[in-house]
């Protein structure tokens, strides 16, 4: 097996977009965009250059404390800047240095910060998460400026408006990998959200599944050992790795909010244990009248509260406590109550959805030092909550709820309106002072209503992305965001700001023009040779490298490939490739390959040219033909999917629609898909036969540009 090159690539840097805003030398420096905007900047003139080695120096007094965070800065830095070198220096900072200092000083506000650029940079926070959030400010200062590492000189002074400025994911009814929560852990810091609920158990609709409960969908995502057969097979996290990710979002600023959903959404708890499920109002409710119930919910919690290193690391949980039937009100109040002393007694403050309103009653609910997430007011009405005296999340269904592709609630949010209009003092129809004390922040949703319904977690971040940098400017400036920037200004400018360090989730890839990558085999004129001609070992250019490699290796043999310096492309995209298969291909071989997606000559058993994802397998309606050449054009966007054959388009794949024998409702096939670029061919095995002239271009050609690339 050989990992062979390309004979010619174009390809420039990948990562961090590069703006092309800068700063007059002589002028005093403007105020520099960075989401979220800086609350006040006084420029000075002249730029802070980053030196090819850098110390960064801590307080000594205070070093303890800001260690962590400092060491994470480091290894952004390293990330950003590979060819620099950074340390840590235990001296007296001098110019070139970053200097981190905590300062007892009134006026700089929680969670905020003093940023001094100078000849040196000084970070002056109260306490060690706003000198983190100093690091973010700098970071995105830097990707701006990438070639030059420009820092412009001037004092910035920021702190946030609201303190939870938060996301919550449903990995219930959808699984995302570990690595997905680690990323958006290390993204959400980048933009200074700081607050990620995991809805870790759910459901899917019956009506979709024959109506019947035991053919239903439901997942809980977590390791139990109790209850072994709790832990969803299709997907799940080990209780190291759940701990992991949380040590991790700690370095980063974030706090995980770990979410178990009870006594509705809980079809996974019945499927474990059947007698607790309530044959009154649904399998997905548990019965609240039954012992039974109470026993295994409370052991569920117990193995992740208990002990002297519990699994839920943090000092809050979420017991869920969302959309239960309304005429068992009374009972699901003590319910309620119940597990809100229940998980209190292990030490935890508790969340929980915004229910009391719907279910109103005279049995008691504790609400000193709980907070709710009010998110419908015709379940929690949130004037009545906070008169209750309860704390409050600001999470509006009708503003922040992203469904993808289930037709109700938003595939991608309104960003404008939510920019112009929304802050989190405004729930639903409610308006509340902004500094209302009860009211805490805001939070964001994904959920995954419809099972099986072809998204992705690429999908899903098409969505989360855009709506994370504008409310990151909402939750941190509040009102002021929009006297700071227009909706129009800030979107121009936030095109220059990725997802920080070492991240490109959405596969951006930047080049001097479009053509981002392309390997010419020489494949056409191979075929043709005479075999002596064919024989012998070929020397070709890579860059500015020589290397080796037997053509006739990759392009006959089926057990090679080549191996590129892009693992995908994101939306929007092109990619051209002439070929011609060997009559041999079996069925799934492969044309391309990531741990993303897989190109296939025949997928599966259609003998169709198609791609899997997710465990999601489509195809094409067209074969590619045997000893011949063929030109492919694949062509997506975050809609769908189109295949060109010789410059012609044969299908697109997009619109498509289950439809289901019980119900007048119908679930989305999404069928795009980020292009795998890993691998031409696959390490396990690849496609058998020729290809030549493989382009890639990050934009949607128009079709008289593909046919062009047939001729």
């Amino acid at each position: 097996m050989s990992i062979l090159k390309s004979s010619k690539i174009v390809f420039l840097t990948i990562g961090m977009a590069i703006s092309v805003y800068s700063y007059a030398q002589t002028a005093t420096n403007p105020v520099p965009h960075v989401i979220p905007a800086l609350r006040d900047w006084k420029g000075s003139n002249g730029q802070f250059r980053l030196k090819k080695q850098v110390s960064i120096v801590v307080q000594p007094v205070a070093k303890a404390m800001l260690m962590p965070y400092v060491q994470t800065f480091l290894n952004d830095l390293r990330l950003a800047f590979p060819k620099h070198r950074f340390v840590i220096k235990n001296s007296h900072p001098a110019n070139g240095d970053i200097y981190f200092s905590l300062k007892a000083d009134s006026s700089i506000k929680k969670e905020g910060y003093i940023l001094k650029i100078g000849d040196r940079i000084d970070i002056e926070a109260l306490e060690p998460k706003g000198a983190f959030w100093a690091t973010r400010t700098i970071l995105q200062m830097l990707e701006q400026d990438q070639q030059q590492a420009n820092l412009p000189k001037g004092i910035a002074i920021d702190y946030p408006q609201f303190a939870v400025r938060g996301f919550v994911l449903d990995v219930g009814r959808k699984f995302f990998s570990l690595q997905f929560l680690r990323d958006y852990v290390k993204l959400m810091a980048y933009y200074k959200l700081n607050d990620f609920q995991i809805h870790l158990n759910d459901n899917g609709f019956k009506q979709f599944f024959n109506n019947d409960w035991n053919k239903t969908y439901s997942a809980f995502r977590l390791e139990n050992e109790t209850y072994p057969n709790l832990t969803a097979k299709d997907g799940s996290y080990s209780k190291k790795e759940f701990i992991e990710l949380q040590q991790l979002a700690t370095a980063y600023g974030v706090k995980i909010i770990p979410e178990i959903d009870v006594p509705a959404h809980s079809l996974s708890f019945v499927k474990a244990v059947p007698e607790i499920g309530s044959k009154k109002y649904g399998m997905d409710h548990l019965d609240i009248n039954n012992p039974k119930t109470k026993e295994v919910i409370n052991n569920v919690f117990k193995e992740y509260l208990s002990g002297p290193h519990p699994v839920f690391i943090g000092d809050e949980v979420h017991i869920g406590t969302d959309e239960y039937a309304k005429a068992e009100a009374e009972k699901f109040r003590e319910f309620t109550d119940d597990y809100i002393k229940y998980v209190e007694g292990f030490g935890k403050k508790v969340r929980l959805w915004g229910a009391l309103t719907h279910a109103k009653g005279s049995t008691p609910v504790k609400v000193k030092d709980v907070t709710m997430n009010v998110w419908y007011n015709g379940y929690a009405d949130p004037k009545e909550m906070i008169d209750l005296g309860y704390n409050v999340i600001s999470t509006p269904d009708g503003w922040l709820y992203i469904v993808p592709k289930a037709g109700y609630y938003y595939d991608y949010l309104n960003l404008r309106k939510i920019y112009n209009e929304w802050t989190p003092n405004v729930i639903g129809n409610q308006t509340f002072d902004e500094n209302h004390p009860q009211i805490k922040g805001g939070s964001f949703a994904v959920w995954n209503d419809h099972v099986g319904n072809g998204i992705t977690e690429k999908d899903v971040h098409d969505r989360a992305f855009p709506a994370v940098q504008v409310l990151a400017q909402k939750m941190w400036d509040g009102t002021a965001a929009t006297k700071l920037l227009s909706y129009d200004e800030f979107a121009k400018y936030s095109k220059s700001l990725g997802e920080g360090p070492g991240l490109n989730m959405r596969g951006q890839i930047v080049g001097k023009d479009s053509l981002v990558l392309h390997y010419n085999f020489n494949a056409k004129k191979f075929v043709d040779a005479s075999a002596d001609e064919r024989s012998g070992t070929i020397v070709q250019n890579v860059g500015t490298a020589q290397v080796e490699r037997h053509q006739s290796a990759f392009f006959k043999g089926g057990d090679s490939f080549v191996q590129t310096p892009l693992k995908g492309i994101g939306y929007d995209y092109t990619v051209s490739f002439w070929i011609n298969p060997d009559q041999s291909n079996a069925a799934d071989a492969v044309l391309f390959s990531s741990t993303d997606a897989v190109v296939k000559l025949k997928q599966q058993q259609t003998n169709k040219l198609g791609f899997s994802r997710e465990n999601y397998h489509y195809n094409f309606n067209y074969s590619v033909p045997a000893d011949t050449w063929t030109h492919i054009t694949i062509t997506g966007n975050n809609k769908g999917t189109s295949l060109y054959v010789n410059g012609t388009l044969v299908e697109r794949l997009e619109g498509a629609m289950q439809e289901f024998s019980n119900t007048k409702d119908k679930i989305a096939k999404v069928q795009t898909l980020f292009f795998p670029l890993q691998y031409i061919g696959a390490p396990q095995g690849s496609f058998k036969g020729y290809m030549d002239d493989l382009k890639v271009y990050n934009k949607l050609l128009s079709a008289e540009e593909i046919k062009k690339l047939a001729l």
